[in-house]
């Protein structure tokens, strides 16, 4: 990915999290200094059994008002649809990225997680000079030109966009890959490891888009199937 560009170097550490006192503080700091695109990031399916990472990133115009958007934890799934709709009319630019179950056991999740936001960034219309990040900073976007923020999903309007959309991409794909393999129960508990998933993995064995490297995966795959 080409590195974004900046009219100045910023001179806050991307390892230092701020507290906000609006959700869109970050952004409007950056404008005000000139860095006109501005991309919240995050990413969503970390912790599953099964089924991608997916990453978002979402660049609001420059003086936005935002669109209602907050932490996708806190949302209904329909909250989360009408959200995303809404947030792709206000933003200037989205990019949705994914990395595979088989790139995750390939690389390790974290490094499948950059690799998702790499994606996403790419597919911006736009090369964002400053990138607004959740949790902690993700050295394969390079430092300098981001702000790592711990519950950034929550505090900061730009990164609680991309963490609806990402959320929404992610389930509708889950709920796609349910229909292929019905048994374990996708649609609703989404990869995750719920005692449904788990029994499941344990009478029928995994299927292609499972985490092979995953050690839940791993136990109930080799644990006799009872009788």
């Amino acid at each position: 990915m080409a590195k974004p560009r900046s009219r100045a170097a910023t001179k806050r550490s991307p390892r230092q999290p701020v507290r906000l006192q609006s959700p869109l503080d970050h952004e409007q700091a950056l404008w005000s200094r000139g860095f006109q695109w501005v991309a919240g990031l995050d990413e969503v399916g970390r912790g599953p059994l099964a089924g991608p990472v997916v990453a978002a990133a979402v660049v609001l115009p420059a003086g936005s008002e935002g669109c209602g958007a907050e932490d996708s934890k806190r949302l209904t799934a329909v909250q989360r649809e009408q959200l995303a709709e809404e947030i792709v009319k206000v933003a200037h630019a989205v990019g949705i990225g994914a990395a595979s179950a088989t790139e995750v056991d390939r690389l390790n999740i974290r490094k499948a997680t950059a690799v998702a936001m790499q994606r996403a960034l790419q597919r911006l219309s736009v090369t964002p000079q400053h990138i607004l990040v959740d949790g902690l900073p993700v050295p394969e976007l390079g430092l300098e030109w981001q702000t790592a923020v711990v519950g950034g999903d929550a505090a900061v309007h730009s990164i609680a966009c991309a963490s609806i959309l990402a959320k929404v991409c992610r389930d509708r794909l889950m709920e796609r890959l349910a229909a292929r393999y019905p048994v374990y129960g996708w649609e609703r508990n989404k990869g995750y490891a719920t005692e449904e998933h788990r029994e499941a993995l344990h009478q029928h064995g995994p299927s292609p888009h499972h985490r092979r490297t995953f050690q839940t995966v791993e136990q109930l795959t080799l644990l006799p199937v009872p009788t």
